[in-house]
Formats: C-alpha cells, sequence, structure tokens
C-alpha cells in the first residue's frame, strides 16, 4: 500500500557537539601579546664605579626626589650638564630605558628638539634638548610627567577655525563629534574626571576621523608608550585635548580616542609608581649611592 505522505520539504539534520559546521570563521582582531615588565638594569663592576662620585651623588638626589613626589610632593630636575662623560655612562647604566618617550619640536627653530626619555623606574626621566645632533642640555627629572609638555601643550592652544563650505566626501558623523569636544574643552577645569570620547566604538568612517585630526589640529607634543602594545598620544591645538591612540602587536590600531583632560593618565607615573621606583632605585643601586 503506498504512502501518503509527501516528501517533508526540510532535510533532517542530526543534532549534536561536532555536528555543525560553520562557513564562516570568525576573525578576531589580534590583541597584544606583548607586555613589557620592570627589568632590573645591569650594574656595574665595584671597579667601575670608583671616582664617579659626581654619578653617585646625582642618584642619591634622584632618590630624594622620588621620595619627595612619592608623598604627593613636586618633584625636581638634577642636571647633568657638568657631568664627565665618565659619569653620564653609569647613570645611563643605572638608569636604562623605560617604556615611554617623548619628543617636543621647537616651533620657531625646528633643527631644536628636546627628547624625553623614562628610565626604567617610573617617574624617573632623561631630558635632553638637541641642536641637530649637538647636546645643549642634559637633566634628569622626577614627577608623574616632565613639566615640559604640559607647557608646550599650552603655549600650542590655538584651535583652528571651523570648516565653511560644504563638507568633504564621505564625511558624515565628524561635525557634531568635534562640536562635542570642543564644548568639553572649553568648559573642562582642573580637578574634574576626563571627557573620552572612544571613536572605535563609533560609526566613523576614515575621512571622518581624518576631518576630526584637521578641525581639532595637531600640537608639538608627541609621546610613545610601550607597556602592553604600543600607545601613541599627541596633544590637539584645543585646550586640554589630546588623541590617545592604541596599536597591538602587529601597529593594528585597537582603541582610538580623544581624551580632553590636563594630562591622559596612560602618560603619567601615578603615586604608587613612584614610590615602587624610590623602592627599587634603592634596592639595585642602593650601593652606588653615598650615605
Amino acid at each position: 500500500m503506498e504512502s501518503d505522505l509527501k516528501p517533508f520539504p526540510i532535510p533532517v539534520v542530526a543534532l549534536g557537539a561536532g555536528v555543525q559546521i560553520e562557513d564562516e570563521q570568525l576573525d578576531y582582531l589580534p590583541m597584544p601579546k606583548d607586555m613589557d615588565t620592570y627589568r632590573p638594569p645591569v650594574l656595574p663592576e665595584p671597579q667601575d664605579i670608583a671616582g664617579h662620585t659626581a654619578a653617585q651623588e646625582a642618584l642619591h638626589a634622584v632618590l630624594e626626589l622620588l621620595d619627595h613626589a612619592a608623598d604627593g610632593e613636586p618633584g625636581g630636575q638634577i642636571s647633568l650638564q657638568a657631568l664627565s662623560a665618565g659619569d653620564r655612562d653609569l647613570i645611563n647604566q643605572v638608569l636604562a630605558e623605560g617604556e615611554a618617550s617623548a619628543i617636543v619640536q621647537d616651533e620657531a627653530q625646528p633643527h631644536l628638539q628636546t627628547r624625553i626619555q623614562e628610565s626604567v623606574f617610573a617617574g624617573v626621566w632623561r631630558v635632553t634638548r638637541w641642536d641637530g645632533e649637538t647636546l645643549l642640555d642634559d637633566a634628569i627629572e622626577v614627577g608623574p610627567i616632565p613639566a615640559l609638555l604640559r607647557q608646550v601643550a599650552a603655549e600650542d592652544v590655538c584651535p583652528p577655525p571651523r570648516w565653511q563650505g560644504a563638507l568633504p566626501p564621505n564625511v558624515q558623523n565628524a561635525p557634531l563629534l568635534v562640536d562635542e569636544i570642543r564644548d568639553h574643552a572649553r568648559h573642562w577645569r582642573p580637578g574634574q574626571p576626563p571627557h573620552v570620547v572612544n571613536l572605535s566604538l563609533l560609526p566613523v568612517s576614515p575621512e571622518d576621523i581624518a576631518f576630526l585630526d584637521h578641525e581639532l589640529g595637531t600640537g608639538r607634543v608627541l609621546l610613545l608608550s610601550r607597556g602592553y602594545g604600543n600607545c601613541r598620544i599627541t596633544n590637539t591645538r584645543l585646550p586640554n585635548c589630546w588623541r590617545v591612540v592604541y596599536y597591538n602587536s602587529m601597529d593594528t590600531v585597537i582603541l582610538n580616542t580623544v581624551e580632553v583632560v590636563d594630562m591622559p593618565e596612560v602618560a603619567m607615573a601615578a603615586r604608587e609608581d613612584l614610590r615602587d621606583s624610590h623602592n627599587r632605585l634603592f634596592d639595585v643601586a642602593g650601593y652606588l649611592v653615598p650615605a
């Protein structure tokens, strides 16, 4: 006897773990894999220390400044300009190079440049001024961030004129973002929390980003931090306004932001960092420092 059932129009698929096959592979953005951590510097042999009293005194002064800065007091600078090459080499070996560096270009004289390098001790900065490849000044500065960076960012404030006329092609959402950022920059006051615009989460095109950067302007401060991946920080021409962009280890942008604040937190050494730096410098180089 023939069945009156009609063919079932939907194929029957067995269910169970491992049975389903995905046609598309999920493509995740690679995240940073390497993280810079504190590594004690390679210290010189005792015989290499003898006779370098000036270097020992400079490191002793760094310890004192770190102690004050960790308690919330102002930091300060120690000039190394009068030190001999041997004393500077000893200081270079003890301090080594940390994860943050900055460049400030002289606007009136492009051949003049200030180069800033954080040591392996957070909050201890080497600040050098150059005329081409000629060293003009050399100092160690202790504090959350070198004072020059705040000073230059304040000097750079000169809001660019607003765009007039029809918008460039593919620019859609940037004008509203520019209005928001300008308003917050105008009203931000010290002590207020930062206002962060996360461009990575917004529907913005590459043309929107380019238009926004044009409207905010670019200052002279360029700061790079290599803590977890890379972070590039630049000041804009608006007051208390910064571009902060994070990259993974493959130099792919993973977070693109605008921060309205006097100085982005990621750029600065916290009080806890300064205290740790004091303890570490005392531990690893204490025998260099006269009592």
